[in-house]
């Protein structure tokens, strides 16, 4: 009996937990709501490209560190075991620092993208997944990332020659099918890498403030994402 009446006593907590949240942000007006949401993935995404922006911000993190494509590794140990294992060092190197270099450019776009949000966008966000900002980015600001991104990450690694054996060695293999064609192009591969490492911090820190709005966001976003976290 005991044991009923705990379990109807911790349903009924959570039973007005649920009811108590839903009527603070029905409490809330739209335009706040939206706000709010707003402010998050401002300081989500502006902690993102902080972070990754930055001397190693891709280099020294292994979640996001821009490897030679496995495809063509091969080509990687040949040139290690003719002595050039130090130019392939570089290379590696070479498409980190490209990146950082790129990611500092993503700023503008990701705070236009959320200028241009529509309430529905919003709407899906605030009740959707972990993350639904961060698919909502990436839908959002791949097309324009990839434009900017690109001409700077061709500009880093054209400093070093071995940037042209790799796509003249990556070509020829991609038209015989031995590598995708996504990672012929070492501008491309890069280009994809850092957007792909930019997605994922920027869903690290979604998740950082849908779990502790508190202590990951400030303002508007606090309040907002602290009724849904309710």
């Amino acid at each position: 009996m005991r044991v009923g009446i705990v379990i109807l006593g911790v349903a009924t907590g959570v039973v007005i937990s649920v009811h108590a949240a839903a009527q603070g942000l029905a409490a809330l007006s739209s335009q706040d709501a939206t706000a709010g949401l707003k402010d998050a993935l401002i300081q989500a995404s502006g902690k993102a490209v902080g972070q990754l922006g930055t001397a190693d911000g891709f280099l020294a993190n292994p979640q996001v560190k821009i490897p030679l494509p496995d495809s063509i590794r091969r080509v990687e140990s040949g040139l290690r075991m003719v002595g050039m294992g130090r130019q392939a060092d570089e290379l590696v190197v070479s498409m980190n620092r490209a990146a950082e270099m790129a990611v500092k450019e993503a700023t503008p776009i990701l705070v236009d993208a959320v200028k241009k949000m529509s309430v529905q966008d919003a709407k899906s966000i605030l009740t959707g997944g972990d993350n639904a900002a961060t698919e909502y980015f990436r839908r959002a600001t791949s097309a324009q990332l990839t434009q900017r991104f690109q001409p700077i990450v061709k500009q880093m690694t054209g400093k070093l020659q071995l940037a042209e054996q790799y796509d003249k060695l990556a070509g020829q293999a991609a038209s015989l099918g031995l590598v995708k064609q996504d990672e012929a192009s070492i501008d491309a591969y890069v280009t994809r890498k850092a957007l792909d490492g930019l997605f994922l911090v920027i869903g690290e820190q979604e998740r950082a403030i849908r779990r502790d709005p508190v202590g990951a966001a400030t303002g508007m976003a606090r309040k907002v994402f602290g009724l849904v976290a309710k």
